[in-house]
């Protein structure tokens, strides 16, 4: 079976999408970006390509009639177990770069109880590790990094009063061994994974003859040959894709056509990423007829927003949160990272509510997407809000305030997967390689439209 790679490497994710001959996506991956962007590219094409296995699994249960009826329970089970065998197997990995990395620090005068403390404090992870992957359990991250640092962090305050180490000194171990997991493919096969996931109970969800079933379609899925017919490379570290240059399209033209393809109608597109941002106008055909970008600066862009979030002792996701609950935005004058810091300092120093100076600081970013878009071209009726920006929610209800304000009401179209768009089209021109002028299937992405 052929399939349509696209891959778009991003400042801070790398994202892919498989699309089969159809134009169907059949697989999704995202990974974090890493100094290794070989690395990086492997992971999420990895990822992308064990979704199509789902995909095809999924399928084969809709042809038994009585495997039917529980598909989307069975895959919904067999997914959860799958990431929490990725877990345990990271986390393995993780355990064991501490451990070397503690031994190493004890044989030049490290507590003795260094490498005991890091051992019981794995042992705990692994242990909670199912409630994480739970049936109801809501999944905090797709990153391994952000489910595991967490807990590292709330555990080694127990352990370091417990064994008496330094709390600092565990933290930096595990800063030092998870680059270390994060540039290493996992060494654990897809099909060992998910062989594993299916003796993790799966086929206690049905009789012994449908447990049969149950196998014999994941065995079928694994034993599908997927050809990886044309790959095409996106993203801010496109150039160093392991791609023929001739298979690297621009992030512009991926995010038209990716936004596109997702919403037929739209006529202009904002995407803000980690590094930059891009304001884009297309035609009918999603080809793109003019564009604007912000400068090398990053202000206003997702990793303004990390700093931001850094400065105020907050997880990244809970910056667009707070922001809602203002009453009384702040004004908010700069949106340079370097003068940030301050600025924020001054004004929560006077007596402003954290909620309010966020407020103001979402809709200073996006006074400057509004520029940008003035520039390409202005916002047309159906317009489209892509990147990891697009899910936080003050971000989006300023943009929406802020459009009203300028050009009227406009549709505002969302997806809820819009941090892949980059990667959906680069996956389309992966396919019109082989098949010109080829289309994808008009339901990509999960999505609403927004008024």
């Amino acid at each position: 079976m052929k399939v349509y790679v696209g891959i778009d490497l991003g400042s801070t994710t790398t994202k892919s999408v498989v699309l089969d001959e159809h134009g169907r996506i059949f697989g999704r991956g995202i990974t974090n970006s890493r100094s290794n962007y070989d690395v990086a590219c492997e992971i999420a094409r990895g990822e992308a390509l064990a979704d199509a296995r789902f995909k095809i699994f999924g399928e084969l249960l809709s042809k038994s009639p009585e495997l039917a009826a529980k598909r989307d329970e069975f895959l919904e089970l067999l997914r959860r177990n799958f990431r929490l065998e990725q877990y345990l197997n990271s986390l393995g990995e993780l355990e064991a770069r501490c451990l070397v990395a503690a031994e190493q620090l004890q044989s030049v005068g490290a507590p003795a109880a260094l490498v005991q403390s890091l051992r019981a404090l794995f042992a705990e992870m692994r242990v909670e590790a199912p409630s994480l992957y739970a049936p109801g359990a809501k999944v905090r991250s797709d990153f391994f990094r952000d489910l595991a640092g967490s807990r590292f962090a709330q555990l080694a305050k127990r352990q370091a009063l417990e064994h008496g180490v330094d709390f600092e000194l565990l933290v930096s171990i595990y800063d030092k061994s998870i680059l270390g997991v994060e540039n290493t493919v996992a060494t654990a096969a897809f099909q060992e994974l998910l062989e594993a996931a299916v003796g993790r109970g799966l086929s206690e969800q049905a009789s012994t003859r449908l447990a049969r079933e149950l196998e014999a379609a994941c065995r079928e899925a694994l034993e599908m040959h997927l050809v990886e017919a044309v790959s095409v490379g996106t993203g801010y570290g496109r150039a160093r894709l392991p791609f023929p240059k001739e298979l690297i399209r621009s992030e512009i033209l991926c995010h038209g056509l990716g936004a596109h393809a997702a919403f037929p109608d739209t006529r202009t597109v904002l995407d803000i990423g980690g590094q930059d941002t891009k304001a884009i106008q297309v035609d009918e055909h999603g080809v793109v007829t003019s564009f604007q970008m912000n400068d090398r600066c990053a202000a206003g862009c997702g990793r303004y927003l990390g700093y931001i979030a850094e400065e105020m002792n907050i997880g990244l996701h809970e910056l667009g949160p707070i922001a809602l609950r203002s009453k009384k935005p702040v004004r908010v004058s700069s949106t340079c990272t370097v003068f940030a810091g301050a600025e924020l300092r001054d004004r929560l120093a006077g007596g402003h509510k954290r909620e309010d100076i966020l407020d103001g600081l979402h809709r200073a970013i996006m006074l400057r997407a509004m520029s940008l878009l003035a520039r390409s071209g202005g916002v047309h009726e159906q317009f489209t809000f892509t990147g990891g920006v697009a899910k936080n929610p003050a971000a989006v209800r300023a943009l929406k305030g802020l459009v009203r304000e300028s050009y009227g009401e406009r549709t505002l179209n969302i997806s809820a997967d819009s941090i892949y768009t980059g990667a959906l089209g680069a996956a389309i021109f992966a396919l019109r390689e082989e098949r010109p002028g080829a289309e994808a299937a008009p339901v990509l992405m999960g999505g609403a439209a927004c008024s």
